[in-house]
């Protein structure tokens, strides 16, 4: 037992202390464990309990951009799982264990139907398509009102828990390990799951994966069905939290407010989507506060945008980890900056020190 415990805290001593970005994400996912420690007001649960629900959303589109597919429809599989699970637990009574994951299931099912014809697109193409899969399902909304609730939405859904700090707990936990498939599913040094390196090569060149032997085609489609997965999950918890599902988780504008958390933290990395979310979503609900921030939030948001784009292309967290942590030449293995030497093969970091 010993030798195990000791083992373990060799391991987070060697892959996770000396490594800037899983020491972040260790104390950042710490952080939001400890939160509810120091606070259980209502309205700040409910906002942790949203950004970790739009984290898993961000995520989602994330995913799909690291193939190099730009959708600006993603708002289509969070509001249709939504509407399914709503319907699954108000004319079946199914628990939110089972309504979510179906509502999941259902966004994966529109979005294979939607991407079979438009991932033969690409580029600039393929996100004007995409943009018109939320206009649609909202015009099926309004046409069967019996059905859908039409612009009210439907209400009287089941809450995840009465007591607000399991629902937090709950949703904390389902965002951590939706975010660590995704991440593992897109991580192109992952020696275990491969598809991350493919998906990368179809987004660097498409054409050169395809005369590699890749089904380009069959990997986006994959590709888009998990993306949806993650965010039909995200749908399901969000109407469950909110109890009511209308047609506003189908807007345009929320279509481009998750681009806007992604790009912001650094897109096709995963983590960089989550803590787009958790930096810009703080803000703009601490702008809402005044009475001019109704008015003056998107302008804000595009002057983020544009900031982001000129001066930190890959994203906050990229430029971020690439401040902290330095890679070294010899064998790849990534090392805090301050270090002269590197952890694993001593070979010198910096050029100075070879002098």
């Amino acid at each position: 037992m010993i030798y195990h415990l000791r083992w373990m805290w060799q391991w987070i001593l060697g892959e996770v202390f000396s490594r800037p970005g899983r020491l972040i994400a260790m104390l950042f996912f710490l952080t939001l464990f400890i939160l509810p420690v120091f606070t259980t007001t209502p309205s700040t649960l409910r906002f942790l309990i949203l950004a970790a629900i739009y984290a898993i959303f961000a995520a989602s589109w994330d995913l799909l951009a690291v193939t190099g597919q730009v959708s600006l429809g993603q708002a289509l599989f969070f509001g249709s799982a939504g509407y399914t699970a709503a319907l699954i637990n108000i004319h079946f009574g199914f628990p939110i264990w089972v309504t979510v994951p179906l509502g999941g299931l259902s966004a994966v099912f529109i979005g294979l139907i939607a991407g079979m014809p438009a991932l033969r697109l690409r580029g600039f193409y393929l996100a004007l398509v995409t943009l018109a899969f939320p206009v649609i399902f909202t015009g099926i909304i309004f046409i069967f009102p019996e059905f859908f609730g039409g612009e009210m939405g439907l209400i009287g859904i089941d809450r995840i828990s009465k007591n607000r700090v399991i629902v937090y707990y709950t949703v904390v936990l389902v965002m951590m390990v939706s975010g660590f498939i995704m991440w593992k599913l897109s991580d192109a040094s992952s020696k275990i799951i491969r598809t991350g390196i493919i998906f990368h090569a179809i987004r660097e060149d498409e054409i050169a994966a395809r005369l590699a032997g890749i089904n380009t085609i069959r990997y986006k489609l994959l590709a888009y069905a998990i993306s949806a997965f993650f965010a039909g999950i995200a749908g399901g918890l969000y109407i469950h939290f909110m109890r009511i599902a209308g047609p506003s988780s189908l807007t345009v504008f929320f279509s481009f407010q998750v681009l806007l958390w992604a790009i912001f933290g650094g897109k096709g990395t995963i983590y960089g989507a989550i803590a787009g979310v958790y930096i810009l979503f703080p803000m703009t609900e601490y702008i809402m506060i005044y009475e001019w921030g109704e008015n003056f939030r998107h302008i804000i948001m595009s002057l983020i945008l544009i900031f982001t784009l000129l001066f930190m292309p890959e994203g906050i967290s990229v430029w971020i980890l690439d401040k902290l942590g330095i890679i070294c030449r010899r064998c790849k293995v990534v090392n805090f900056a301050n270090r002269k030497n590197c952890r694993a093969c001593r070979a010198p970091l910096h050029l100075e020190n070879q002098k």
